[in-house]
């Protein structure tokens, strides 16, 4: 075994470990908030490390820019799609738990989307 395969072997047990807390998360906490928070966060994180790992061990450059694409796409559709899920459930009055803290949109009317 080489060092690279031993990196590629962190980074893919870690990558999977994420991935899991990730799941947990998604099954323990309450709130939408939180499970949202839980469904973005350690799981593009996790696929971040995993994708690394592969790349390592992958030996053509078109299966890298693969990996490179797949990681891209995760970046900008993961944030975007909860941003707007949480944003659908804010203007929806989705029920808030003690935990979420201060709320401050509070005084912005929740049925009617902001001007440009």
């Amino acid at each position: 075994m080489t060092v690279i395969d031993v990196i590629a072997a962190v980074l893919l047990l870690a990558g999977a470990g994420l991935a899991v807390i990730a799941g947990i998360g998604l099954v323990r906490l309450d709130g939408l908030f939180a499970r949202m928070h839980a469904a973005t966060k350690p799981a593009t994180l996790g696929l971040t490390l995993v994708l690394l790992g592969t790349m390592l061990r992958v030996e053509s450059a078109d299966a890298v820019a693969k990996l490179v694409l797949v990681l891209a796409l995760q970046f900008v559709t993961a944030p975007i799609g909860a941003h707007l899920v949480g944003r659908a459930a804010y203007q929806r009055g989705a029920a808030a738990t003690a935990t979420d803290g201060v709320d401050d949109l509070a005084d912005r009317d929740r049925e009617s989307p902001p001007t440009a």
